[in-house]
């Protein structure tokens, strides 16, 4: 990377990171160019030259979260591979306070950008970041579960869908339960009560 990249990348990470700061007290709609601008420590021509307005960085935030989200997934940050065959399927079972943990926390960490995005209707990233888990992790863990192969997309969208709902309710309560509260909620409703 040379120094005219680095200092891009620079700038555009503290922007990103006025961005998150900003939304930790204030709603997208009300946030404008000067406030990133002057919480970031930059100019509105800088800020003209990596966006073209609010929504563009938000998408980029929005980007760089769910490359980081893969991270609290999958903790090394790569997703490699895994030999799902030689697993016990009991440690294949992703719904367990042990996987969710990382999850919930990031979420409750990120709460404010992820209610901006559930709140503006559309999941920026989400879709990629899915890809590749489903790809990675999921898609073998069903075949070890030897689910078919035409349905495993449609098991894969309940699954995530329920979870991301239950997400976006505690989001909206400020995540005033704890992680270990909700991580009982979506095994109550996966298993069923005292079922698990």
């Amino acid at each position: 990377m040379n120094k005219n990249e680095s200092k891009y990348f620079s700038t555009a990470e503290k922007m990103d990171s006025a961005l998150m700061e900003i939304l930790k007290t204030k709603s997208f709609e009300y946030i404008t160019v000067s406030e990133i601008c002057k919480k970031a420590g930059v100019n509105r021509s800088t800020f003209y030259l990596h966006y073209e307005n609010t929504r563009d960085l938000l998408e980029e935030t929005i980007r760089n979260m769910m490359d980081n989200f893969v991270s609290y997934f999958v903790p090394d940050g790569k997703i490699s591979p895994i030999n799902f065959e030689e697993s016990q399927k009991d440690k294949l079972v992703f719904i367990s306070e042990e996987y969710l943990m990382p999850y919930l926390s990031y979420f409750k960490e990120n709460r404010k950008i992820f209610l901006t995005v559930f709140e503006n209707g559309k999941l920026f990233g989400f879709e990629e970041t899915y890809e590749k888990l489903f790809n990675n992790i999921f898609d073998p863990i069903l075949d070890v579960f030897k689910y078919p192969e035409s349905e495993r997309k449609y098991v894969m969208a309940f699954y995530l869908n329920g979870i991301n709902s239950i997400m976006i309710e505690w989001i909206k309560e400020d995540c005033t339960k704890s992680e270990k509260e909700v991580v009982k909620i979506i095994n109550d409703c996966i298993f069923g009560l005292n079922n698990h």
